[in-house]
């Protein structure tokens, strides 16, 4: 272990030199260019998204020479694609298998307020995100909220604050909880558990402040006494609506009328050609009589068959009934059966996601274990997989492989090694002052940088420094990198992508349309941040 630490140290230590000014001048052109379209997508003068920026600063590496492209290559780190992959998929047939829907009913069932419901966001949000990845339970859980603060008629400000930025408090706690921490997980070869252990008291009480914070600032808000918004449905609808009692009685009155007029006059025309019948029989002599005999018994006839066709004709409808009997407890029993085939995969599903958590807890690969539960959640779905397979977001990966090469193109520059020698004085984690230091500076990275980028910077001379110190610390420095880089997303509202998800999700959501602005997230996001990492600093056990 120690030679590993020294030689780490080397490699480190030897990084720390600037380049040539041709290179370190082109270098920062390039990473300035990925910058600027991986903070600001939309930037009016190149609107191209971030996956085409970070692939047009990794081009600018090699066509500058900053590195080759062997080094571009050899730059793109695998298992972290692997994994974050896997988990992408094990996440869509969870979608699949109603696991967020459940999730989704569990913030209004017996909901005491909207107080009571704001701490089951925090908690559900939280909790979904160190599992599912706190951009998956952001983008499943946003139009929920929604729906249960109209119903409720609240106001969804608080709530959104609530779910994004438990999520991203959330989302610390585990290696598969957001992309920077499965960039560390795979670089420092620290175990699911210990990682999970690590971080998680600093999590849980990150949830519960941050619950806290927002109480506090919208107590008043979330105690005005408001009705549940409820249909209204007028008059006139109900007498319309065919089904109504209204409608249903009159019918019956309209109809019921003319049936027993009709009734009485066939009654009386009966009568007066039964008197007339009996008239002609008197009438009539005795060979008439014999002829009507005749006539009578053809009738007979005539109405014996017409009699048998009537009986066939009704057995041919009480077979048909039948028959529709028969059917309808095999159709019942199809449906019953298609049922219990539904509830068998869901929990197939669950037990398979059980499952390789349980498989990263006892420290295996986990890269190879989330793409083995991809594939036996694809095998157990038995269908064709290209429907779930579109749904994996291919353009994060791509994002990832550019902003790979782009990072290590600009560590190659020397100037972050540089800037990190300068002020890694200051930030040694053996005394408050230095994780202080240490933590303002990857909060502000964070927020100018963005998160993974960050951690692409600094993982490597924060765990160099850490190591100069004692081996025992090299963990600890990794997850303090972990926990502030991503409650620094809490920052402002660009800080963090889940921000950006709940942002536009609540936006396009139909219906249900709200606008969550730079300024007021950034009232909570300031202080809500700045509590909870000095907090959340002193909890995380190295």
């Amino acid at each position: 272990m120690l030679v590993e630490v020294e030689s780490f140290r080397l490699a480190e230590l030897q990084k720390m030199v600037l380049a040539a000014t041709g290179k370190v001048v082109l270098g920062s052109i390039a990473f300035a260019i990925f910058w600027v379209l991986a903070v600001f997508p939309a930037v009016p003068f190149l609107p191209i998204g971030r996956t085409a920026g970070s692939l047009i600063g990794a081009i600018l590496m090699v066509i500058f020479r900053v590195i080759t492209p062997e080094q571009a290559y050899d730059a793109i780190d695998l298992p972290i694609l692997g994994l974050l992959f896997g988990t992408m998929v094990v996440s869509v047939y969870l979608e699949k298998a109603d696991m967020f829907k459940y999730l989704g009913k569990l913030l209004s069932w017996k909901s005491r307020g909207a107080k009571d419901l704001l701490c089951r966001i925090c908690l559900i949000s939280a909790i979904s995100s160190a599992f599912f990845t706190n951009d998956t339970s952001c983008v499943v859980l946003t139009e929920f909220v929604l729906k249960v603060v109209r119903e409720q008629n609240l106001p969804p400000h608080p709530f959104l604050l609530a779910l994004a930025s438990s999520a991203n408090i959330g989302s610390s706690a585990t290696p598969i909880g957001n992309p920077q921490n499965l960039v560390i997980a795979i670089q420092s070869n620290i175990s699911f558990g210990d990682f999970l252990f690590g971080i998680l008291p600093a999590m849980l009480v990150g949830v519960f402040v941050n619950a806290l914070i927002l109480l506090c600032m919208y107590w008043k808000l979330l105690s005005d006494d408001k009705e549940p918004a409820t249909e209204v449905v007028a008059e006139g609808d109900t007498i319309s609506h065919p089904f109504s009692p209204a409608t249903t009685l009159e019918s019956m009155n309209i109809h019921s009328s003319p049936t027993v007029n009709g009734n009485t006059g066939h009654a009386d025309i009966l009568r007066n050609r039964l008197s007339a019948r009996e008239n002609e029989i008197h009438k009539i002599p005795s060979g008439g009589i014999e002829s009507a005999r005749n006539s009578n018994a053809s009738k007979e006839v005539a109405n014996d068959g017409f009699s048998q066709r009537k009986e066939e004709t009704l057995h041919s409808r009480e077979v048909s009934f039948t028959d529709e009997n028969l059917m309808q407890p095999s159709e019942e029993k199809e449906g019953l059966t298609t049922r219990w085939k539904r509830i068998a995969w869901k929990t197939c599903v669950y037990l398979v996601v059980i499952g390789m958590l349980i498989s990263f807890l006892i420290g295996l690969n986990m890269s190879w274990t989330a793409i083995t539960a991809a594939l036996v959640l694809v095998v157990l779905d038995f269908k064709d997989a290209e429907p779930c397979l579109e749904k994996v977001s291919y353009s994060l990966l791509i994002f990832f492989c550019g902003m790979f090469i782009t990072v290590d193109g600009f560590n190659k520059t020397g100037i972050p090694s540089t800037v990190w020698e300068f002020m890694e004085p200051y930030a040694h984690i053996n005394h408050i002052g230095g994780i202080a230091v240490l933590a303002v500076v990857i909060l502000v990275l964070s927020n100018l940088a963005s998160n993974v980028p960050t951690v692409l910077l600094l993982g490597g001379p924060v765990a160099a420094s850490a190591a100069a110190i004692s081996a025992a610390n090299v963990k600890k420095a990794w997850l303090i990198l972990a926990w502030v880089s991503t409650v620094a997303g809490n920052l402002s509202l660009l800080g963090s992508a889940a921000n950006l998800i709940v942002c536009e999700q609540a936006r396009r959501a139909p219906d249900l349309g709200y606008t969550l602005t730079f300024w007021s997230h950034l009232k909570f996001g300031v202080p809500s941040t700045l509590i909870i990492t000095a907090i959340g600093l002193t909890l995380i056990r190295g």
